[in-house]
């Protein structure tokens, strides 16, 4: 039974034939003024966009919260591949309160899925 819980945590991922094994290459924080944040991430293994964009998502909840905040709203986010090397510079506005907009983000909640999911953070 174990054999088989372990056996299909490789299974490809959306059927490509390439098991997702990604290597998370770390995380840069730049404060740019009061409440708005730079995220720069880079990882190997990605297997589109959303996986280096959820990187500084994570990122970004758990800076949020070592700042003794409970909400970020996402800004922007740039990505890049560079020979399998994929960077995002992502920029989010942190707050205590849920700040206004459609892109937001409960940091506890986010922080505890990326954990749950294995994605580094700040």
């Amino acid at each position: 039974m174990a054999a088989a819980a372990f056996l299909g945590a490789c299974a490809p991922a959306g059927g490509a034939g390439v098991p997702f094994a990604p290597e998370y290459r770390g995380v840069k924080t730049d404060l740019l003024d009061g409440d708005l944040v730079n995220f720069h991430v880079a990882m190997t293994g990605a297997r589109g966009s959303a996986d280096v964009a959820r990187y500084a998502e994570c990122a970004a909840a758990q800076y949020a919260l070592i700042r003794g905040y409970g909400f970020a709203r996402h800004v922007r986010t740039n990505i890049a591949d560079e020979g399998g090397i994929w960077r995002a510079d992502a920029v989010y506005t942190i707050s205590p309160a849920l700040p206004r907009g459609l892109k937001t983000i409960d940091a506890e909640v986010v922080a505890a899925d990326c954990a749950e999911n294995g994605i580094p953070m700040v």
